[in-house]
């Protein structure tokens, strides 16, 4: 059995609703911005993310937020994220 996979998107063939996923890097240095867009891709909703914090608006985690796809951010800081500062003030 191999353990090469040649897809990103074949990556992530087992990530389900309501998951958590980890990411690393800082603000927008060092992030995966392959595989954030290959779960906004895939759709995938319900989602625990554990990251420093939630990227920009248009860019890294933030894509996720934007549709919805995160239920659950830990973060230790809120940046200059203005989509996860209202969904944070909204309770959402």
């Amino acid at each position: 059995m191999s353990k090469v996979i040649n897809d990103i998107h074949t990556a992530f063939d087992g990530l389900e609703n309501g998951m958590t996923v980890l990411a690393g890097g800082f603000g927008l240095c060092g992030i995966p911005e392959h595989a954030i867009e290959a779960i906004r891709t895939k759709g995938t909703k319900a989602l625990t993310v554990v990251s420093n914090n939630c990227g920009v608006d248009d860019f890294g985690l933030g894509r996720l937020l934007e549709k919805k796809q995160i239920d659950k951010m830990i973060s230790s800081y809120v940046g200059e994220n203005k989509i996860f500062e209202q969904q944070l003030i909204n309770g959402e």
